[in-house]
């Protein structure tokens, strides 16, 4: 099967890379977003209800993901059904910039923001332990890697050139509620547009697809669960990946921190702060993606080295310059799992099908991802009144955690394959 993988290789690098390219013109603005911590800020929530963002969508990507394991157990094509999801996910966005356009009052809006963002957040849910899945089937084992830095790399030059726009409508508009329901739009209708990029790719079966399931959904999931918890190099590897959880939260707060303490224009952290950290991910994508320079567990140890260096400076010395630089080492932790993880997910569970496992490993790691953040929130107002002094003890704290993460991707066993470099052949 691989070799007809390799044929079609170019195919599936284009469509996907077409697909991530028009979402990442989007990405900025609903995921893991300055924009969107500044615009509820600028509708007066607290530091509470912004830390419930990263939670909710944590949330909805880690509880949902069971039910789409289910329903899909037997299609053995499923491209049909990734375009689908994705559309619904696009819809969501789309439909809450329509309706912005005809509210004014802000509380209303956060409600309808919440309210948007929780259905964003369950279609992700939905959606992601199927594309997951299906970008390691279409690729060659060998080629896995370098396939997704390809993708992400366009994935991350829309992102770049969606931050220069953001950057001029905060600049000509702030966060007046007409432009930024234009923004919602337009973000949706890319959605929209990028996932039915999809057709471009071809989906090839494998020999060894699993056989139909006919079990219930409480038999299928308790199967899987007890298959994943006696995957011992597993769970030593999404123990050591809490990080990203980490770096999801700093994203989630540190661009308040640099407008309200360190006098950074709201401008300059909704867009020049985007751009920097994209800048990380190129990087990344370039050199550990495309390139595939170092191996899995090489790749995966640098990035919780990078977690603590960008946490520390936090901490120690939180210049206006700095800010850049931290900024973009959050591109380089976050790009840097967004290739590691599907590649160390499908090395460790060795099946044709893993969608069970990008499905049950969220909720194994629930709890932190979805309470840290919330907890940071929380904290943070309940020490408003140290003021810059309250970030400076969280990040503190989350440098320690960040020790605990190092530790254990160093035991994270990959094997043989992990230690050694990849073959990374160039697109044909």
């Amino acid at each position: 099967m691989d070799s007809q993988k390799d044929s079609y290789f170019t195919r599936n690098v284009c469509g996907v890379s077409a697909v991530e390219f028009l979402w990442g013109l989007g990405f900025p603005i609903v995921l893991e977003s300055t924009f969107l911590q500044l615009f509820l800020k600028s509708l007066g929530a607290s530091g509470f209800i912004i830390g419930l963002v990263p939670s909710i969508l944590i949330i909805g990507t880690s509880c949902f993901p069971l039910f789409s394991s289910y329903f899909t157990r037997n299609y053995r094509y499923k491209k049909s059904i990734v375009i689908l999801l994705h559309l619904l996910s696009a819809l969501s966005v789309f439909l809450f910039g329509l309706v912005l356009l005809f509210v004014r009052t802000p509380a209303h809006v956060l409600l309808l923001f919440f309210v948007s963002y929780v259905a964003f957040s369950i279609c992700l849910g939905l959606t992601i332990p199927i594309w997951f899945n299906y970008l390691v089937r279409i690729f060659p084992e060998a080629r896995t890697v370098p396939g997704l830095g390809y993708m992400m790399l366009f994935q991350n030059i829309g992102k770049v050139i969606s931050s220069f726009f953001i950057l001029k409508v905060v600049e000509r508009y702030a966060f007046s509620l007409q432009s930024s329901a234009c923004v919602f739009i337009a973000t949706g209708l890319l959605f929209i547009l990028g996932s039915l990029c999809f057709l471009l790719t071809r989906e090839i079966g494998d020999a060894d697809d699993p056989l139909p399931d006919r079990l219930s959904f409480f038999g299928h999931t308790a199967g899987a669960f007890v298959e994943i918890v006696a995957n011992r190099r597993f769970l030593v590897f999404l123990a050591a990946d809490l990080d990203f959880y980490m770096i999801l939260t700093v994203l989630g707060f540190y661009a308040n921190y640099a407008t309200v303490f360190h006098g950074v224009p709201a401008a300059v952290a909704a867009g020049i702060f985007v751009t920097c950290i994209y800048s990380g991910s190129i990087t990344v994508n370039i050199f550990l993606g495309a390139m595939n320079l170092l191996s899995l567990k090489q790749k995966f140890v640098m990035s919780k080295f990078v977690t603590f260096a960008l946490l520390l400076l936090l901490v120690v010395y939180p210049d206006r310059i700095i800010f850049f630089l931290v900024s973009y080492l959050l591109g380089v932790g976050r790009a840097v799992h967004n290739v590691v993880y599907p590649t160390s997910v499908k090395h460790f569970a060795r099946k044709a099908d893993v969608t069970p496992y990008f499905s049950l490993a969220p909720i194994l790691t629930l709890p932190f991802a979805a309470g840290f953040p919330l907890l940071f929130g929380w904290l943070l107002d309940y020490f408003a009144f140290m003021q810059a002094d309250s970030y400076r003890m969280l990040f503190g704290f989350s440098a320690l955690l960040s020790l605990v993460t190092i530790y254990l991707s160093i035991r994270t066993d990959y094997g043989r394959a992990g230690r050694e470099r990849e073959s990374s052949p160039m697109i044909n």
